[in-house]
């Protein structure tokens, strides 16, 4: 059976220059929508949007800067209103908490967290009006449970999930939809070093755009990626804490983000201390 078409569909997608983002406007394109790309790089924004294929736009943006966001959204809306926001951007700092540097940690958080905050600040007003719209973050299966060694990172994906979850409440009568993904380990640059879990297999970014997708054409509060994480997590707040470390040391989960290699993780962790 084809996918359902999203043709007449205008979305915009932060962080779209590579890795999930960029498979998530493929996805999209694929099945007749229009994207918009975002990204910090304006050069790997451009290259996306060639690649995705014709109809595609692309803008600079830094989310965690609100005029910057704004001037995006508005360059994103010049057309056509946004159907769909897809709140993508986001960086993954690790090792352990106090080896890191506080600007490392605050830059988490003002991508992360902010990004989402400040995108759907810019977005849902028009949405509300329109009485439809969609807005899905990209959060992660971190931020439903501990994983040493990713404190930031951990705790800014539990507020994406928390934010994502209070609109969906806040809004409820609007007509507008709020989805949160949270998928679990994927191939892209963000895992560069680590081993990922044992017995769960790492998902590939056209996974995580696959499911993107669909939410698109049928939305839904949560998406999890593999599908599989979805009941490991619900279940885990009752089995109480020291059955949930017994597990999650098994799965690896509590040391992928401390013992990894920096060699092979030093042009990410580059990247991310300069954006």
């Amino acid at each position: 059976m084809s996918a359902p078409s999203l043709r007449g569909q205008r979305i915009a997608i932060t962080g779209a220059g590579r890795g999930i983002g960029l498979a998530t406007a493929i996805a999209l394109h694929r099945r007749g929508a229009t994207v918009v790309i975002g990204d910090l790089d304006i050069d790997s924004a451009t290259a996306a949007a060639a690649t995705v294929g014709p109809g595609t736009e692309a803008y600079p943006v830094d989310v965690s800067d609100y005029e910057s966001f704004a001037a995006f959204h508005k360059e994103a809306t010049a057309a056509a209103p946004l159907d769909v926001l897809i709140n993508n951007a986001g960086i993954m700092p690790i090792g352990r908490f106090l080896d890191q540097p506080a600007d490392r940690h605050r830059r988490a958080v003002e991508i992360n967290v902010m990004g989402c905050i400040y995108g759907m600040h810019l977005a849902l007003p028009a949405m509300v009006e329109r009485r439809r719209g969609h807005v899905i973050n990209i959060a992660s299966s971190a931020g439903k449970t501990p994983v040493p060694g990713g404190l930031t990172y951990c705790g800014t994906k539990a507020a994406v999930i928390a934010l994502t979850e209070t609109a969906r409440v806040e809004y409820a009568d609007t007509g507008v939809h709020f989805t949160c993904v949270m998928p679990s380990f994927t191939n892209t640059e963000l895992i560069a070093g680590t081993s990922g879990l044992r017995f769960i297999p790492t998902a590939q970014p056209d996974d995580v755009a696959q499911a993107i997708a669909d939410a698109v054409s049928r939305p839904t509060a949560d998406v999890f990626v593999p599908k599989i994480i979805g009941p490991i997590l619900r279940t885990q707040p009752l089995i109480g804490r020291r059955l949930r470390d017994a597990i999650n040391t098994q799965l690896g989960a509590y040391n992928t983000f401390l013992n990894f290699d920096p060699q092979a993780r030093a042009a990410y962790q580059h990247r991310i201390d300069e954006s």
